[in-house]
């Protein structure tokens, strides 16, 4: 796949996971849903942050750094969108438990960075 098709179809699919996200947000009633209208929120919200993330992380890494190839540079920033997506995701179902607190939130960061720099890590000592 060309950058530019990955650039297309990562915008397009990106718009229709916000998309999907704007109709569950005026459908579903968070008062009276079941487990499954939360799983589809979290869900449709996860991907809509992904592709976002990651497109806004190419567009820097790419255009403003342009110190790698493109490639590295998608590869990057989707691995990045992802776990700060999960990050957003994991945070929100801390906060609807009542378990929001800054003590869980810097472990929660403390992790996310420790699995970042692991993954780094792994793949420059694979090449």
């Amino acid at each position: 796949m060309t950058l530019k098709n990955y650039l297309i179809v990562m915008g397009l699919m990106t718009a229709v996971c916000w998309s999907i996200f704007a109709v569950m947000l005026n459908l579903i009633d968070p008062t009276s849903t079941n487990w499954l209208g939360f799983i589809l929120f979290y869900v449709a919200l996860f991907l809509s942050l992904t592709g976002t993330a990651a497109l806004v992380g190419f567009v820097i890494r790419f255009v403003a750094l342009q110190r790698e190839l493109a490639f590295y540079a998608v590869s990057t920033a989707f691995r990045q969108s992802f776990l700060f997506a999960l990050f957003i995701i994991i945070s929100l179902n801390l906060l609807h438990f009542s378990l929001f607190t800054w003590l869980n939130v810097i472990l929660l960061l403390m992790i996310f960075a420790i699995l970042e720099l692991f993954i780094a890590s792994y793949k420059k000592s694979r090449i």
